[in-house]
């Protein structure tokens, strides 16, 4: 990552201009865990309408300035720019950049690869939507995408190399009717409506038999299912794993509803490689199916993550929690705090929030009172929105 080193002197004031980057305010860290620690700095600014926070802090004896982890954002030219300004509008005595001759991947986006804010805020489509959740090489949802071209796909995977062999192959078979996102399975159905979906597909998943909490299937993952799924829609389940055939098949008949199939070494018109490697040891092969059979209400994602209060942002750094909140569907940590001098009754609490599979790490910005979640509100979760609603009970004390 793009990094500058300088001589240790003044921090530069602000707000300021310099080379089309504006610089804020200049945020300093507070020491409330009582632990001896060197003075760190977080610094706002925009750069071509985006903002964002690069972290200063000492290096022996000297300065290092580089983006902070959090709000880190592309392309990273804003940043590399952002870190140069910052050194020349403090006339500082470089030692080290690497913003000037530092090789950088090809930030190129595939048009089918989509960042989760797509499907919150964009995502709408007529077509009877089919979700591949793990397709590893792709070889299944390829081949469902290209004998149904009227559906719309979307492929859930977490593992990047696989998501690359599929993008380069959607590109090599011009296969259009396929969007790839790289998050996870339980959370994404949230932001689908209800009713729309005709099939999830879920081949082969890692069992995870010595850590149940992480299999895709739960009771919330299943009933979430069931909501987006529309009416006579699957939930296909396809695995090798007999313990993990029997947890899904014992978890499918304690529902109050439906209707479920099974089959063993049934034989599809596609197979993967490790199916094929399998079956040639005489491995069985199991599929379980539920049928959706009722309408479900849709939901609603406008919620609205506004603080419709002022804080003491002097009393709240001395009282906040400093031990994680944890409850059944939520947690709250509080990791820093950061105090704005220059700026009367400011500062920002850096948190990590949300469901514990797929946590969000925030900063809350307090200016003059007012508390907003800089760089943007999180995603609607259920999660982040109970989280949310005690961050509120909190900060309201």
């Amino acid at each position: 990552m793009p990094h500058i080193v300088f001589e240790r002197k003044e921090l530069i004031t602000t707000p300021s201009q310099k080379d089309g980057v504006d610089f804020e305010f200049i945020a300093k860290s507070y020491n409330f865990t009582q632990k001896t620690r060197k003075t760190e700095y977080r610094i706002a600014l925009k750069n071509q309408g985006k903002e964002f926070l690069l972290s200063l802090k000492p290096k022996d004896e000297n300065f290092m300035i580089k983006a902070d982890k959090v709000t880190r954002l592309s392309p990273v030219t804003l940043v590399k720019n952002a870190l140069n300004a910052y050194v020349s509008l403090n006339n500082a005595n470089v030692l080290f950049s690497n913003t000037h001759n530092l090789k950088l991947k090809d930030e190129s986006k595939s048009e089918y690869l989509k960042d989760i804010n797509y499907f919150v805020d964009e995502f709408n489509t007529e077509k009877e939507i089919q979700i591949e959740i793990g397709f590893g090489s792709g070889r299944h949802l390829l081949h469902q995408a290209k004998a149904n071209p009227n559906i719309q796909f979307v492929g859930l995977e977490i593992h990047y190399p696989s998501i690359e062999q599929l993008l380069k192959q959607l590109e090599l078979q011009n296969i259009t009717n396929v969007l790839v996102v790289n998050y996870d399975a339980r959370l994404f159905m949230e932001f689908i409506e209800s009713n729309k979906v005709g099939k999830i597909f879920v081949h082969f998943p890692v069992p995870w038999d010595k850590k149940p909490h992480r299999r895709i299937y739960s009771n919330e993952f299943v009933n979430e299912a069931l909501r987006v799924l529309k009416v006579t829609g699957t939930l296909e389940l396809r695995t090798d794993s007999r313990k993990y055939f029997d947890y899904c098949t014992e978890l499918l008949t304690n529902l109050p509803k439906g209707r479920i199939t099974i089959d063993i070494n049934k034989d599809l018109a596609v197979s993967s490689k490790y199916e094929d490697r399998w079956k040639k040891q005489g491995k069985n092969i199991y599929d379980v199916v539920l049928e959706a059979q009722t309408l479900d209400a849709n939901i609603n994602l406008d919620f609205n993550f506004d603080f419709d209060f002022e804080v003491n942002f002097e009393s709240t750094i001395k009282t906040i929690p400093t031990k994680s909140i944890i409850e059944k569907n939520y947690f709250i940590h509080v990791e820093e705090l950061y105090i704005i001098e220059d700026i009367k009754n400011s500062g920002l609490i850096k948190l990590t929030m949300g469901n514990f599979d797929r946590p969000v790490t925030k900063y809350l910005l307090v200016k003059e009172g007012k508390v907003f979640y800089y760089q943007g509100n999180p995603l609607p979760t259920s999660a982040n929105i109970d989280a949310h609603k005690k961050l509120k009970e909190i900060l309201s004390r």
